[in-house]
This record gives C-alpha cells, sequence and structure tokens, in this order.
C-alpha cells in the first residue's frame, strides 16, 4: 500500500525542489524513491548530500553496485533490490553475480565477495563486526578507512531501503524487469 505522494518538481514542498531538479537532471528521470523522499525535505536533502558524497568516494561503479545491492537483499527491500539490480547490469556487473547476490550469497568476484561480506555484516551485527570481517576485507585489497565509505554506502541504501518499505513505494516500469521479493 503506497503511504505518499509521489512528489513531482512542482508539487514537492519549496525546500525539496532544487534537490528534485538535480536528481532528475543526474538520473535522467525522477525514481519513485527521490519523489516519496520528496515529502520531507530533511529527508531528500540529507539523502542527496550524503549520496553525492558516497558517489564521489574511492570504490568503483560496480563496487558501489555490489555494496548497495547486498544492502538491499539484506534489509529486504523490492525496491531497492530491483533499482539496484537493473543499475548493476547497466554498470556492467554480470548477471550471474547479480544472482548470487539476489540470492543471498556472496559473488564469485573475491573482492566483490569482501566487500559484500562485510556490506552484510555491518548490517546483521548493527556495526559489530569482527576483526576477522575487517581482515577479510582489506585482504582483499581494500583499505581500512574504506570501511568508513562502506558505512557511508550502507547509511544511504538504510534510508533508501527503510523509505521505500515503510512508503509503500511503486517500483517503476524501468526496474520491473528486476522486481524480487524476500524468501520466507
Amino acid at each position: 500500500m503506497q503511504r505518499f505522494t509521489l512528489q513531482t518538481i512542482e508539487s514537492a514542498p519549496e525546500k525539496s525542489r532544487p534537490t528534485l531538479k538535480a536528481l532528475e537532471e543526474r538520473f535522467g528521470f525522477l525514481p519513485n524513491l527521490m519523489a516519496t523522499m520528496a515529502n520531507n525535505p530533511v529527508l531528500l536533502n540529507g539523502f542527496a548530500g550524503t549520496f553525492g558524497s558516497f558517489h564521489g568516494g574511492s570504490l568503483d561503479e560496480i563496487e558501489k553496485q555490489v555494496l548497495l545491492l547486498t544492502n538491499a537483499v539484506t534489509i529486504k527491500c523490492p525496491w531497492t533490490v530491483a533499482a539496484h539490480s537493473t543499475f548493476a547490469i547497466e554498470d556492467g556487473i554480470a548477471e550471474s553475480e547479480v544472482m548470487a547476490i539476489r540470492a543471498g550469497k556472496l559473488p564469485s568476484n573475491p573482492r566483490y565477495a569482501a566487500l559484500s561480506a562485510l556490506t552484510k555484516a555491518l548490517i546483521e551485527t548493527r556495526g559489530n563486526v569482527s576483526d576477522a570481517d575487517i581482515d577479510a576485507f582489506t585482504s582483499a585489497g581494500y583499505s581500512k578507512a574504506q570501511i568508513l565509505e562502506v558505512v557511508t554506502g550502507v547509511g544511504i541504501s538504510t534510508m533508501a531501503a527503510t523509505t521505500t518499505n515503510m512508503a509503500g513505494t511503486p517500483i517503476e516500469e524501468r526496474f520491473q524487469p528486476q522486481v524480487w521479493s524476500a524468501a520466507a
């Protein structure tokens, strides 16, 4: 059940409009997530600022999508799983890797597996990861400082998943081929 209006640039609260316009320009369309978040400028603008910072970080586009898709599956969010499955495939991740993450498994690529495992551990342990979790991540070639970048990605993805789950945000036609439902 959809609980919030999908705002447009014209219908959104005044303080949401500049951010919506910038996001629409970035994506080439206005994702329903942002149209939902626009109901509250504090949420939308906070999300957009952190989103921009995360996407300007050291992880490449495929690594970002591995992280964001892992988070979406771990939180069991159909909207973010569909969106990030679509973006991951568009960014060049092998469909087999996307399907593994969607099934709750690790990707076969060792570097992506380490990133996915740390992401999942951060969520499931609420940040109380073990030294072994950190060692597995850094042994795959990531720096210790990049753990904090993963925390940022988990944060923005959690904002998105929590919003769309709570709000009943509908999945766009563009993402429909990647519709997903959590295993029981």
